[in-house]
């Protein structure tokens, strides 16, 4: 049984309980976002499906916890992406009913996982996939890197700032908001073309 052929239902209760934005407040951190949505959006980015095989795929390594996976994870994408205890979790669970990890006892009360033969197998039939997911954690680390250099950060500040100090009059003729917004669809053509 593949995983992305597993229970639609549980997926798209998932996915409303993320746009609700049910998290518990654990793993949203901003990074730069103008209008606090840039997290959100990278949610979206990765589907349960996804976030399993990414389980199955830290499992293949050790043993681990649940919170162990998800900073497993956040170091992969280098915090830009950071899988909230209300994906990782419920996974889990459901990684455990389908056969593909176990439960162990662990040195603590936490309960930590393990991959079974079964998991094993579905990681393997799954690698391309996998591969994929990978390439795009880590190229959300590169973008982490780049938008922290420190000239990028004080260009961005200052746009920031001349954007926000001309968009707070009032009194804004039409001609200059039409003015910013091709400045604006101007900069974005000629950074895509760089």
């Amino acid at each position: 049984m593949r995983i992305h052929h597993v229970n639609h239902h549980f997926c798209a209760k998932h996915e409303r309980h993320e746009r609700q934005g049910s998290h518990g407040g654990h793993g949203h951190h901003e990074h730069g976002g103008m209008d606090g949505k840039s997290r959100m959006r990278r949610e979206r980015l990765f589907d349960a499906n996804d976030i399993r095989l990414l389980i199955l795929h830290f499992l293949s390594g050790n043993t681990a916890h649940g919170y162990e996976l998800i900073k497993s994870i956040e170091a992969m994408a280098k915090g830009e992406y950071v899988p909230s205890p209300g994906i990782i979790y419920p996974n889990l669970s459901l990684l455990e009913e389908m056969g593909f990890i176990a439960a162990v006892q662990g040195d603590s009360s936490k309960k930590a996982w393990m991959l079974t033969e079964e998991g094993q197998g579905e990681l393997a039939a799954q690698q391309e996939h996998l591969r994929h997911i990978v390439a795009k954690l880590e190229s959300l680390g590169v973008l982490g890197d780049n938008r922290r250099l420190p000239e990028i950060q004080r260009a961005i500040h200052n746009f920031k700032m001349a954007l926000n100090t001309k968009l707070g009059q009032s009194d804004l003729p039409k001609e200059t908001l039409y003015k910013i917004i091709d400045t604006l669809d101007q900069a974005a053509k000629d950074i895509e073309r760089s």
